[in-house]
């Protein structure tokens, strides 16, 4: 049975949400950003008692096929831009068309809809902390970076960084106190930053 689960976005949640499974004697197939397969089929008190769970642990677990659908976009973008190293070929309009198996026009006009930003400025958004935190890391060039990051150029990057940010990246790397948005809250309708 595939569960789907809201505030799932680092790798750390997931060991927070196998916890919880196994506090309730279910066992999983897998658990991804997002989403979650269990082996059982959840009877009324279990599907109850693992709400609580996740509640309590600072999930939600999503039942409205809309919102299940936007947190399933904005966890592949999330895997994509801050956890993977896969090489995505494609353009990301075709990706995640391909992936949730909708047309992409349906997903970004719901998207925008319910999340009040596009999700060209959502990815824009994550890139963005994505490049942040590996400045701070300072492993790769700027070079490198865009690489990673599928940007044109080191140009594109630095133009890009500097709308949102305000800030050129050399700039931010010289910053003594260096703010990053938590991912939760990037792109969000409630959230900091959200790009104009």
């Amino acid at each position: 049975m595939k569960l789907f689960i809201k505030y799932m976005l680092s790798n750390h949640c997931k060991i927070a949400v196998k916890e919880e499974l196994k506090k309730l004697g279910l066992h999983f197939v897998f658990v991804e950003l997002g989403e979650v397969e269990v082996m059982e089929v959840l009877t009324p008190s279990q599907t109850d008692a693992l709400r609580e769970g996740l509640r309590q642990a600072g999930f939600e677990l999503m039942d409205d096929k809309r919102g299940v659908l936007i947190e399933r976009i904005k966890s592949l973008i999330i895997q994509m831009i801050h956890y993977s190293d896969e090489d995505i070929k494609v353009n990301f309009s075709d990706y995640v068309s391909e992936k949730l198996k909708h047309d992409y026009t349906y997903l970004s006009n719901l998207f925008t809809e319910v999340q009040g930003t596009t999700i060209t400025q959502f990815i824009i958004l994550h890139k963005i902390e994505r490049i942040k935190e590996l400045i701070i890391y300072g492993e790769h060039n700027l070079t490198e970076i865009s690489y990673k990051l599928h940007y044109s150029s080191v140009a594109h990057l630095s133009n890009q960084f500097k709308k949102v940010t305000g800030l050129s990246p050399s700039q931010f790397k010289h910053l003594k106190e260096k703010t990053r948005t938590p991912l939760d809250d990037i792109g969000n309708v409630n959230g900091t930053p959200h790009l104009q």
